[in-house]
């Protein structure tokens, strides 16, 4: 997925739904299956809030809870991302494309600025992601909604440490794979986390995602996992 990826990390898998097994073209094909995933989950969640706001207060109050709907269909090599929970904001997904099981957790932002104000871009989305036939657990990357400045570094901030990540293209993954596990700890325990990063344009965003339900999503995706 990244030509000219440098070594060391390239001995290590980045991105999510990455397998050699999928064909080649299907690195990028996971990325768009998740973009519509996510947009999918977002839009559902609106409906739900229009519809409940057209009803009566009983029904609004229900729409506020932390939307469950299924994703849409997704061209995954005859594979379809399926909700198995909705935990606070994050919801638990899993997906057997070829025989080969992947699961993931999801959230969107709970808010988002931009440095010069207002500046347009796509919606930013955090997963974590388990694909046990590659022995990776609770990889996290991001798809941070533009395209990051070449060469620029971002960053992910969670229970008082800053982490260092690596950027390609509108993702990122973090650089020292040494520190992932560290950090996927700190987001289980802490309220939220914050991204930075610096588009093309030069336009410096963050983005900060509530943690609520996090690590009860993780250990679903866990358990799922290794059936």
């Amino acid at each position: 997925m990244f030509p000219g990826y440098p070594s060391p990390v390239a001995t290590r898998s980045r991105a999510i739904f990455q397998s050699q097994s999928w064909g080649t073209n299907f690195n990028m094909l996971g990325r768009r299956v998740l973009t519509a995933l996510a947009t999918g989950v977002l839009m559902c969640g609106a409906a739900s809030l229009a519809q409940a706001q057209s009803a009566s207060p009983k029904a609004a109050k229900s729409a506020a809870k932390p939307d469950a709907a299924k994703p849409p269909p997704a061209m995954t090599g005859g594979a379809e991302p399926t909700l198995i929970g909705q935990f606070g904001t994050w919801g638990a997904y899993s997906a057997t494309p070829n025989g080969k099981k992947v699961c993931f957790a999801l959230a969107k932002p709970s808010s988002s600025k931009t440095n010069p104000p207002n500046r347009p871009r796509d919606p930013a989305y955090a997963f974590v992601s388990t694909r046990p036939a590659e022995k990776v657990a609770n990889e996290v990357s991001v798809m941070i909604g533009y395209t990051l400045k070449q060469g620029s570094e971002s960053s992910l901030e969670v229970g008082g440490a800053s982490y260092s990540m690596y950027t390609q293209g509108d993702g990122l993954w973090i650089k020292n794979a040494a520190e992932e596990e560290r950090m996927v700890e700190a987001m289980r325990k802490s309220a939220d986390a914050t991204v930075k990063g610096v588009s093309a344009k030069g336009t410096e965003t963050t983005d900060t995602f509530s943690l609520k339900g996090l690590s009860q999503a993780l250990d679903k995706i866990a358990q799922d996992c290794r059936r």
